[in-house]
Protein backbone atom coordinates (compact mmCIF):
# COMPACT_ATOMS: atom_id res chain seq x y z
CA UNK A 1 0.00 0.00 0.00
CA UNK A 2 0.92 3.37 -0.72
CA UNK A 3 0.93 4.77 3.27
CA UNK A 4 1.23 8.62 4.46
CA UNK A 5 2.42 8.83 8.38
CA UNK A 6 1.43 11.92 10.03
CA UNK A 7 3.73 12.32 12.91
CA UNK A 8 7.22 11.32 13.08
CA UNK A 9 8.30 11.00 16.41
CA UNK A 10 9.66 7.90 18.16
CA UNK A 11 6.68 5.67 17.11
CA UNK A 12 6.06 7.14 14.18
CA UNK A 13 9.22 6.99 12.84
CA UNK A 14 9.70 3.48 14.29
CA UNK A 15 6.17 2.59 13.06
CA UNK A 16 7.38 3.90 9.16
CA UNK A 17 10.64 1.96 9.24
CA UNK A 18 8.17 -1.33 10.15
CA UNK A 19 5.70 -0.47 6.67
CA UNK A 20 9.09 0.12 4.77
CA UNK A 21 10.19 -3.82 5.79
CA UNK A 22 6.40 -5.05 5.01
CA UNK A 23 6.65 -3.62 1.63
CA UNK A 24 4.45 -0.65 1.64
CA UNK A 25 5.44 2.75 0.25
CA UNK A 26 5.75 4.83 3.02
CA UNK A 27 5.72 8.92 3.64
CA UNK A 28 5.70 10.56 6.41
CA UNK A 29 4.82 13.78 7.12
CA UNK A 30 5.51 16.03 10.10
CA UNK A 31 5.38 19.80 11.33
CA UNK A 32 9.20 19.93 12.11
CA UNK A 33 11.48 18.38 9.22
CA UNK A 34 14.19 18.62 11.43
CA UNK A 35 12.74 16.86 14.61
CA UNK A 36 11.38 14.34 12.03
CA UNK A 37 14.93 13.71 10.44
CA UNK A 38 16.21 13.10 13.95
CA UNK A 39 14.12 10.19 14.66
CA UNK A 40 13.94 8.77 11.05
CA UNK A 41 17.80 8.78 11.26
CA UNK A 42 20.37 10.38 9.14
CA UNK A 43 20.74 6.82 6.97
CA UNK A 44 16.83 7.20 6.31
CA UNK A 45 15.94 7.04 2.55
CA UNK A 46 11.84 7.80 3.83
CA UNK A 47 10.46 11.34 2.32
CA UNK A 48 9.25 13.59 4.65
CA UNK A 49 7.27 16.43 4.13
CA UNK A 50 6.11 19.51 6.14
CA UNK A 51 2.43 19.63 7.33
CA UNK A 52 0.66 20.95 10.42
CA UNK A 53 -1.83 18.70 11.84
CA UNK A 54 -4.07 21.04 12.74
CA UNK A 55 -4.34 21.78 8.60
CA UNK A 56 -7.06 19.96 6.80
CA UNK A 57 -5.98 20.80 3.69
CA UNK A 58 -1.87 20.89 4.33
CA UNK A 59 -2.82 16.83 5.17
CA UNK A 60 -5.26 16.64 2.03
CA UNK A 61 -2.57 17.90 -0.69
CA UNK A 62 0.36 16.13 1.43
CA UNK A 63 -1.64 12.43 1.84
CA UNK A 64 -3.37 12.73 -1.98
CA UNK A 65 -2.80 9.69 -3.10
CA UNK A 66 -2.24 7.54 -0.60
CA UNK A 67 -4.03 4.37 0.25
CA UNK A 68 -3.66 4.67 3.93
CA UNK A 69 -3.42 7.74 6.23
CA UNK A 70 -2.22 6.75 9.91
CA UNK A 71 -2.03 9.22 12.53
CA UNK A 72 0.53 9.28 14.55
CA UNK A 73 0.55 12.85 15.96
CA UNK A 74 -1.44 13.41 19.11
CA UNK A 75 -5.02 12.37 19.35
CA UNK A 76 -6.52 15.64 19.73
CA UNK A 77 -5.76 15.64 15.86
CA UNK A 78 -7.72 12.55 15.04
CA UNK A 79 -11.05 13.74 13.73
CA UNK A 80 -9.03 16.93 11.51
CA UNK A 81 -7.50 13.64 9.93
CA UNK A 82 -10.57 11.48 9.60
CA UNK A 83 -11.49 14.27 7.41
CA UNK A 84 -8.86 14.52 5.43
CA UNK A 85 -8.55 10.64 4.79
CA UNK A 86 -12.41 10.55 4.01
CA UNK A 87 -11.72 13.35 1.37
CA UNK A 88 -8.75 11.68 -0.78
CA UNK A 89 -11.12 8.52 -0.39
CA UNK A 90 -8.18 6.57 1.58
CA UNK A 91 -7.89 4.09 4.67
CA UNK A 92 -7.08 5.58 8.25
CA UNK A 93 -5.82 4.59 11.16
CA UNK A 94 -4.97 5.82 14.83
CA UNK A 95 -3.41 5.22 17.77
CA UNK A 96 -5.81 6.61 20.47
CA UNK A 97 -8.50 8.64 21.58
CA UNK A 98 -9.57 11.86 22.43
CA UNK A 99 -12.72 11.58 24.45
CA UNK A 100 -13.86 15.26 24.68
CA UNK A 101 -16.74 15.68 22.62
CA UNK A 102 -18.21 12.52 24.03
CA UNK A 103 -16.23 11.25 27.33
CA UNK A 104 -17.45 7.66 27.65
CA UNK A 105 -17.66 7.35 23.49
CA UNK A 106 -14.30 7.54 21.33
CA UNK A 107 -14.89 10.20 18.91
CA UNK A 108 -13.65 8.45 16.02
CA UNK A 109 -17.04 6.12 16.17
CA UNK A 110 -19.18 9.41 15.21
CA UNK A 111 -17.42 8.94 10.90
CA UNK A 112 -18.97 5.10 10.85
CA UNK A 113 -21.34 5.80 8.55
CA UNK A 114 -19.32 8.32 6.49
CA UNK A 115 -16.89 6.06 6.12
CA UNK A 116 -19.50 3.38 4.76
CA UNK A 117 -20.39 5.75 2.17
CA UNK A 118 -16.74 6.21 0.99
CA UNK A 119 -16.51 2.06 1.23
CA UNK A 120 -13.12 2.72 3.15
CA UNK A 121 -11.90 1.23 6.57
CA UNK A 122 -11.08 2.91 9.78
CA UNK A 123 -9.11 1.07 12.61
CA UNK A 124 -8.97 2.97 15.61
CA UNK A 125 -6.98 3.00 18.63
CA UNK A 126 -4.81 0.50 17.35
CA UNK A 127 -1.93 0.66 19.12
CA UNK A 128 -0.98 -1.68 22.30
CA UNK A 129 -2.81 -0.15 25.04
CA UNK A 130 -5.14 0.83 23.34
CA UNK A 131 -5.15 -1.70 20.80
CA UNK A 132 -3.77 -5.19 21.87
CA UNK A 133 -5.94 -4.84 25.12
CA UNK A 134 -8.95 -4.75 23.19
CA UNK A 135 -8.37 -7.93 21.04
CA UNK A 136 -7.45 -9.43 24.20
CA UNK A 137 -10.66 -8.95 26.01
CA UNK A 138 -12.37 -9.44 22.78
CA UNK A 139 -10.40 -12.77 22.73
CA UNK A 140 -12.14 -13.58 26.18
CA UNK A 141 -15.21 -12.54 25.43
CA UNK A 142 -16.05 -15.00 22.52
CA UNK A 143 -15.19 -17.38 24.96
CA UNK A 144 -18.45 -16.55 27.10
CA UNK A 145 -22.27 -16.55 26.50
CA UNK A 146 -22.06 -13.21 28.91
CA UNK A 147 -19.73 -10.64 29.74
CA UNK A 148 -19.82 -9.26 33.71
CA UNK A 149 -16.71 -7.93 33.92
CA UNK A 150 -13.57 -6.42 32.29
CA UNK A 151 -10.46 -5.22 33.95
CA UNK A 152 -7.01 -3.82 32.05
CA UNK A 153 -4.07 -3.46 34.33
CA UNK A 154 -1.00 -1.85 33.13
CA UNK A 155 2.48 -1.91 34.13
CA UNK A 156 5.17 1.11 33.18
CA UNK A 157 8.64 1.23 34.92
CA UNK A 158 11.28 3.54 34.07
CA UNK A 159 14.78 3.02 35.91
CA UNK A 160 16.45 6.46 35.76
CA UNK A 161 17.85 9.13 37.54
CA UNK A 162 15.96 11.99 36.11
CA UNK A 163 11.97 11.47 34.90
CA UNK A 164 12.15 10.27 31.31
CA UNK A 165 8.84 9.77 29.54
CA UNK A 166 7.74 6.73 28.11
CA UNK A 167 4.94 8.21 26.09
CA UNK A 168 4.73 11.95 24.68
CA UNK A 169 5.24 14.97 27.02
CA UNK A 170 1.30 15.85 25.96
CA UNK A 171 -0.03 12.46 26.39
CA UNK A 172 1.63 12.06 29.68
CA UNK A 173 0.11 15.15 30.59
CA UNK A 174 -3.50 15.01 29.12
CA UNK A 175 -3.54 11.38 31.16
CA UNK A 176 -2.50 12.67 34.26
CA UNK A 177 -5.18 15.43 34.58
CA UNK A 178 -7.67 13.93 33.37
CA UNK A 179 -10.43 12.03 35.20
CA UNK A 180 -10.29 8.27 35.03
CA UNK A 181 -13.53 6.72 32.79
CA UNK A 182 -15.01 3.91 34.57
CA UNK A 183 -18.11 1.40 34.29
CA UNK A 184 -19.89 0.74 37.49
CA UNK A 185 -23.44 -1.32 37.32
CA UNK A 186 -23.64 -1.24 33.60
CA UNK A 187 -22.98 2.65 33.86
CA UNK A 188 -20.46 5.46 32.84
CA UNK A 189 -18.95 7.14 35.56
CA UNK A 190 -15.68 8.85 36.45
CA UNK A 191 -13.74 7.43 38.66
CA UNK A 192 -10.99 9.00 41.44
CA UNK A 193 -8.01 9.97 39.97
CA UNK A 194 -5.49 7.99 41.02
CA UNK A 195 -8.14 6.40 43.24
CA UNK A 196 -9.19 2.48 44.14
CA UNK A 197 -5.42 1.11 44.70
CA UNK A 198 -5.03 -2.56 44.71
CA UNK A 199 -2.38 -5.04 44.53
CA UNK A 200 -1.99 -7.18 41.52
CA UNK A 201 0.57 -9.51 40.16
CA UNK A 202 1.86 -9.27 37.06
CA UNK A 203 4.23 -11.98 35.12
CA UNK A 204 7.92 -12.38 36.46
CA UNK A 205 10.05 -10.34 36.52
CA UNK A 206 7.38 -7.71 37.41
CA UNK A 207 5.98 -9.46 40.18
CA UNK A 208 3.43 -7.47 42.84
CA UNK A 209 2.51 -4.62 42.21
CA UNK A 210 0.02 -1.23 43.30
CA UNK A 211 -2.04 -0.62 40.40
CA UNK A 212 -4.31 2.54 40.77
CA UNK A 213 -7.44 4.33 38.30
CA UNK A 214 -6.45 5.86 35.43
CA UNK A 215 -7.87 7.76 32.13
CA UNK A 216 -7.11 5.09 29.69
CA UNK A 217 -9.06 5.09 26.27
CA UNK A 218 -10.52 1.33 26.28
CA UNK A 219 -13.40 2.47 28.16
CA UNK A 220 -14.72 4.78 25.36
CA UNK A 221 -15.00 1.45 22.96
CA UNK A 222 -15.05 -1.44 24.57
CA UNK A 223 -18.27 -1.46 26.15
CA UNK A 224 -20.17 0.31 23.31
CA UNK A 225 -19.18 -3.41 21.66
CA UNK A 226 -19.61 -5.75 24.05
CA UNK A 227 -22.47 -5.62 27.26
CA UNK A 228 -20.56 -5.58 30.50
CA UNK A 229 -21.17 -3.91 34.22
CA UNK A 230 -18.55 -3.51 34.93
CA UNK A 231 -15.29 -2.62 33.75
CA UNK A 232 -12.17 -0.10 34.76
CA UNK A 233 -7.95 0.24 33.93
CA UNK A 234 -5.67 0.56 36.41
CA UNK A 235 -1.82 1.51 36.01
CA UNK A 236 1.28 0.84 38.44
CA UNK A 237 5.10 1.17 38.07
CA UNK A 238 7.18 3.85 39.36
CA UNK A 239 6.12 6.52 36.41
CA UNK A 240 2.12 6.25 37.92
CA UNK A 241 3.43 6.59 41.42
CA UNK A 242 5.27 9.80 40.47
CA UNK A 243 2.59 11.01 39.10
CA UNK A 244 0.36 10.38 42.24
CA UNK A 245 2.87 11.98 44.43
CA UNK A 246 2.50 15.06 42.39
CA UNK A 247 -1.15 15.13 42.48
CA UNK A 248 -1.10 15.10 46.01
CA UNK A 249 1.13 17.82 46.54
CA UNK A 250 -0.88 19.85 44.22
CA UNK A 251 1.32 19.76 41.79
CA UNK A 252 -0.62 18.32 38.71
CA UNK A 253 -4.04 20.31 37.07
CA UNK A 254 -4.63 21.64 34.04
CA UNK A 255 -4.60 25.25 35.62
CA UNK A 256 -1.03 24.83 36.11
CA UNK A 257 -0.35 23.71 32.75
CA UNK A 258 2.78 21.52 31.46
CA UNK A 259 5.67 21.63 33.41
CA UNK A 260 8.90 20.79 30.97
CA UNK A 261 11.01 19.48 33.86
CA UNK A 262 8.03 17.12 35.01
CA UNK A 263 6.98 16.24 31.63
CA UNK A 264 9.73 16.10 28.81
CA UNK A 265 9.97 15.95 25.59
CA UNK A 266 10.36 12.52 23.94
CA UNK A 267 13.52 12.01 23.49
CA UNK A 268 14.80 10.57 19.97
CA UNK A 269 17.01 7.20 19.49
CA UNK A 270 20.08 8.89 19.87
CA UNK A 271 19.07 11.04 22.82
CA UNK A 272 18.04 7.50 24.15
CA UNK A 273 21.05 5.90 23.59
CA UNK A 274 22.95 8.39 25.05
CA UNK A 275 20.97 8.55 28.25
CA UNK A 276 21.98 4.63 28.19
CA UNK A 277 25.46 5.16 27.46
CA UNK A 278 26.03 7.83 30.36
CA UNK A 279 24.15 5.66 33.18
CA UNK A 280 21.34 8.22 33.23
CA UNK A 281 18.69 5.17 31.64
CA UNK A 282 19.12 2.02 33.29
CA UNK A 283 15.86 0.20 32.03
CA UNK A 284 12.11 0.19 31.48
CA UNK A 285 9.39 -1.90 31.82
CA UNK A 286 5.98 -2.52 30.33
CA UNK A 287 3.20 -4.99 30.06
CA UNK A 288 -0.67 -5.25 29.81
CA UNK A 289 -2.90 -7.49 31.50
CA UNK A 290 -7.00 -8.30 31.15
CA UNK A 291 -8.99 -10.20 33.30
CA UNK A 292 -12.75 -11.07 31.62
CA UNK A 293 -15.10 -12.50 34.15
CA UNK A 294 -18.64 -13.91 32.41
CA UNK A 295 -20.26 -16.45 32.27
CA UNK A 296 -20.80 -19.41 30.38
CA UNK A 297 -23.16 -22.77 29.87
CA UNK A 298 -24.70 -21.49 33.27
CA UNK A 299 -20.46 -21.89 35.04
CA UNK A 300 -18.38 -18.63 36.20
CA UNK A 301 -15.45 -18.54 34.24
CA UNK A 302 -12.17 -15.97 34.29
CA UNK A 303 -10.39 -15.23 31.14
CA UNK A 304 -6.54 -14.07 32.28
CA UNK A 305 -4.53 -12.76 29.07
CA UNK A 306 -0.98 -11.49 29.91
CA UNK A 307 1.02 -9.69 27.54
CA UNK A 308 4.97 -8.90 27.96
CA UNK A 309 6.64 -6.66 25.95
CA UNK A 310 10.26 -6.53 25.35
CA UNK A 311 12.70 -4.24 28.24
CA UNK A 312 14.69 -1.22 27.27
CA UNK A 313 17.61 -3.67 27.78
CA UNK A 314 16.30 -6.25 25.50
CA UNK A 315 15.20 -3.89 22.98
CA UNK A 316 18.79 -2.21 23.27
CA UNK A 317 20.53 -5.20 22.83
CA UNK A 318 18.65 -5.73 19.44
CA UNK A 319 20.39 -2.59 17.92
CA UNK A 320 17.38 -0.17 18.86
CA UNK A 321 16.88 2.67 21.08
CA UNK A 322 13.46 3.22 21.67
CA UNK A 323 11.17 2.77 25.03
CA UNK A 324 9.14 -0.35 25.26
CA UNK A 325 5.96 2.04 24.84
CA UNK A 326 6.81 2.87 21.62
CA UNK A 327 8.08 -0.08 20.57
CA UNK A 328 4.93 -1.86 21.47
CA UNK A 329 3.26 0.25 19.83
CA UNK A 330 4.56 0.98 16.78
CA UNK A 331 4.90 -3.23 16.60
CA UNK A 332 1.09 -3.75 17.08
CA UNK A 333 0.32 -0.69 14.38
CA UNK A 334 2.25 -2.66 11.85
CA UNK A 335 0.49 -5.53 12.52
CA UNK A 336 -2.81 -3.97 12.58
CA UNK A 337 -1.45 -2.74 8.65
CA UNK A 338 -0.51 -5.94 7.82
CA UNK A 339 -3.72 -7.68 8.90
CA UNK A 340 -6.05 -4.21 7.63
CA UNK A 341 -9.43 -5.56 6.71
CA UNK A 342 -9.58 -3.44 3.10
CA UNK A 343 -12.32 -5.29 2.35
CA UNK A 344 -14.31 -4.36 5.04
CA UNK A 345 -16.13 -0.65 5.37
CA UNK A 346 -16.63 1.82 8.72
CA UNK A 347 -14.55 2.31 11.79
CA UNK A 348 -13.76 -0.49 13.67
CA UNK A 349 -11.87 -0.52 17.47
CA UNK A 350 -9.55 -3.50 17.59
CA UNK A 351 -12.33 -5.90 19.27
CA UNK A 352 -14.27 -5.10 16.26
CA UNK A 353 -12.48 -5.44 13.24
CA UNK A 354 -13.60 -9.22 11.28
CA UNK A 355 -12.61 -12.25 13.65
CA UNK A 356 -9.95 -13.43 10.83
CA UNK A 357 -8.01 -10.50 10.84
CA UNK A 358 -8.13 -10.36 15.11
CA UNK A 359 -6.65 -14.19 14.67
CA UNK A 360 -4.26 -13.47 12.18
CA UNK A 361 -3.10 -10.52 14.55
CA UNK A 362 -2.34 -12.66 17.48
CA UNK A 363 -1.19 -15.44 15.77
CA UNK A 364 1.89 -12.78 14.62
CA UNK A 365 2.67 -11.60 18.14
CA UNK A 366 5.10 -14.04 18.58
CA UNK A 367 6.98 -12.82 15.93
CA UNK A 368 7.09 -9.22 17.46
CA UNK A 369 8.67 -10.54 20.58
CA UNK A 370 5.53 -9.84 22.43
CA UNK A 371 5.01 -12.73 25.05
CA UNK A 372 1.06 -13.82 25.09
CA UNK A 373 -0.16 -15.77 27.79
CA UNK A 374 -4.08 -17.12 28.69
CA UNK A 375 -5.32 -18.51 31.48
CA UNK A 376 -8.61 -19.97 31.61
CA UNK A 377 -10.21 -20.42 35.46
CA UNK A 378 -13.68 -22.08 35.89
CA UNK A 379 -15.44 -21.36 39.25
CA UNK A 380 -16.20 -24.96 40.95
CA UNK A 381 -16.67 -26.22 44.24
CA UNK A 382 -13.59 -27.23 43.33
CA UNK A 383 -12.06 -24.39 42.02
CA UNK A 384 -10.11 -26.14 39.40
CA UNK A 385 -8.08 -24.36 36.53
CA UNK A 386 -7.17 -24.90 33.32
CA UNK A 387 -4.63 -23.39 31.12
CA UNK A 388 -4.07 -22.88 27.77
Amino acid sequence: MRIFVLGTGATGSYLAHLLVRQGHQVTCGDRDLDRAHHFLGKKSKIPVVQVNARNLWGIVSAARGSQLLVNSSASVFNEIVLRAALRIRAHYLDLSAHLTRHPFKAEQLRFDSRFKEKKRAAVITAGAAPGLTNLLVARAAAMMDTVQEVYIRLYESTESDDPVSQWSAEVSFDEAVSRPRIVRGGKFRFGKRFGEPEKFRFPPPIGEATVVLAAQDEVGTVPHFIPLKEMDVKIGGNEIDRLRRWYRQGKLSRSRGLVASRFPKTSSPRQVARLIRKGVLQNARFAAAVVVRGVKKDQQIEVRCDALFPSLYQIRQRGLALSPVSYATAQMAALFIKHFPRESAGVFPPGAIPLEYRQAILKDLRSRDIRLTLKVTRKKPSDDEEDF
